[in-house]
């Protein structure tokens, strides 16, 4: 849903595949510096902190570039390994570069993680694998910054403990919604779908700084807290994670 003219690009640096949506040309080069920039700072710390890339719990960090401070706090408030907030960590970071130049509109997805500062509405899709509700319906997004992540046991090469089709969980920041959406999603798994999504969603609204949380888990749907309007999947979305 837009009423201006917008560029994308996508853009894929080793592991690292974005799309990147703006009005200016100079975010779109500025977001694609940055996310190089700093996914080489953080593979440069990694080089002399391997339980940085390894754990699975909170690392201190009190020495480091701040790609890696910014993946440290998200986790700590998380409770997981700082890896799990790499990819919304690089999108924040990204869309503040953006911002800075003037840009009105500022979008990066990495991996499913969208970080979005925009003064237009976003339309985004909720993709969820092989799910039979995957790409049928997303989120029209009005307030901002804000960050969505989507954390599956099913349909996602990162390490999960659970078995959701999804966890999408809204923040204000990419970087925290990415690290917990990876907590809320490992409580998603047992016989009990329903009792296993209402303690995925009071797990996230426990988070200080998780605004909403919706999870799929065996065709069973549950929203809490403040979540985006929910909109049908356009046709012209369906090829695209948002628009």
């Amino acid at each position: 849903m837009t009423t201006k003219t917008l560029l994308k690009i996508k853009f894929q640096f080793k592991e690292t595949c974005c799309t990147i949506i703006s009005d200016s040309e100079q975010a779109l080069s500025v977001a694609i510096s940055s996310i190089k920039s700093n996914r080489s700072e953080l593979e440069d710390f990694i080089s002399d902190h391997e339980v940085f890339q390894c754990s699975l719990r909170p690392v201190e960090v009190i020495n480091g570039p701040q790609v890696v401070k910014s993946m440290a706090n998200a986790a700590s408030k998380a409770n997981v390994g700082p890896m799990a907030a790499v990819a919304g960590v690089l999108a924040d970071l990204a869309v503040k570069e953006m911002v800075l130049t003037g840009c009105e509109v500022a979008v990066v997805e990495n991996g499913g993680e969208i970080s979005a500062s925009s003064n237009i509405p976003i339309d985004i899709a909720l993709s969820a694998g092989d799910s039979p509700l995957s790409r049928t319906f997303g989120f029209r997004l009005t307030n901002f910054p804000i960050g969505i992540a989507t954390s599956s046991g099913l349909y996602s090469h990162a390490i999960s403990f659970g078995k959701a089709e999804a966890a999408t969980v809204f923040s204000r920041n990419a970087s925290l919604a990415d690290a917990a959406a990876t907590s809320v999603a490992n409580l998603v798994k047992g016989k009990d779908r329903r009792a296993a999504i209402d303690a995925a969603m009071e797990r996230a609204l426990q988070i200080q700084g998780i605004d909403g949380v919706l999870v799929l888990y065996g065709g069973l749907v549950g929203i809490a807290g403040s979540v985006p309007q929910i909109i049908k999947v356009r046709d012209n979305l369906l090829g695209d994670d948002f628009q």
